[in-house]
């Protein structure tokens, strides 16, 4: 049967000094940020996911984000080379993990930059965001690992906010969902559902009708309930603050066959 292993990774002492790029910089409540990680783990572990934590980062402020350090596809972990410097040293930890759960493993090699967030799989299409952290060689690079494997790999620019995912994800029958003044070309998306609120183009997938999503979009919330999804809501406005959502704070790896 498939896997349901959601990584994740403990917010460090460092957090409040995590990059924003398109945002203005807010004070972070480290104590908070905290509480609601472990929220939003429990609402994984509540929903059947088996929780796999990634050893601390704690001189790496952003690694919290384990999302960005790892690109899964099958039974492939693509570790990532993020397009931030300060960011390099979070992989290393991520790969023991996934090579220790039995990944075959790939990786990105410079020139190439690729962060996870910027990676929307819809079935075996691959949508990559080429803008701010990801480049055209860690495009190509991803490209050639997945091909193979039968993923249609889509590029996507992204000029408007962090990562891909900061802008799109998708629900369970691969509508894609996004908050239209954030995107850059909406049309290249064929089933497409514009969402009231920036907070509400992130969804992660619990399985059946439920969507983990975050506090700060309660009219997407009501939507998506009004098509027959299930919202099951978290606060994660520390995060937030450092451009985060919910993809970004877990890795799921769901065709891990166990």
């Amino acid at each position: 049967m498939p896997s349901k292993k959601a990584l994740v990774r403990r917010p460090g002492p460092r957090l409040a000094e995590g990059l924003v790029t398109h945002i203005e910089r807010e004070q972070v409540d480290a104590g908070l940020a905290v509480e609601q990680w472990s929220a939003y783990v429990e609402a994984l572990r509540t929903h059947g996911w088996d929780i796999v934590e990634v050893d601390p980062a704690d001189d790496c402020p952003d690694a919290v984000f384990v999302e960005d350090t790892v690109v899964m596809y099958k039974n492939v972990a693509l570790i990532a080379r993020p397009g931030a410097d300060s960011r390099r040293d979070e992989t290393a930890a991520v790969e023991e993990t996934v090579a220790g759960l039995g990944c075959s493993v790939n990786w990105i090699w410079e020139p190439g930059t690729l962060e996870g967030g910027d990676v929307l799989k819809i079935g075996d299409t691959v949508y990559v965001g080429r803008g701010g952290r990801t480049n055209a060689a860690g495009v190509r690079q991803l490209r050639a690992a997945f091909e193979p494997l039968g993923a249609r790999v889509v590029s996507v620019p992204v000029s408007k906010v962090l990562h891909l995912k900061s802008a799109v994800t998708a629900l369970p029958d691969g509508t894609v969902i996004g908050h239209i003044p954030k995107m850059d070309t909406p049309s290249l998306f064929g089933r497409f559902l514009p969402v009231p609120e920036e907070a509400g183009s992130h969804v992660v997938l619990l399985g059946s009708d439920k969507l983990l999503m975050a506090a700060s979009a309660p009219k997407t919330a009501e939507l998506f309930a009004d098509l027959g999804y299930e919202p099951v809501v978290v606060d994660i406005s520390e995060f937030e603050k450092l451009e985060g959502c919910v993809t970004c704070l877990s890795v799921r790896l769901r065709d891990l066959y166990v």
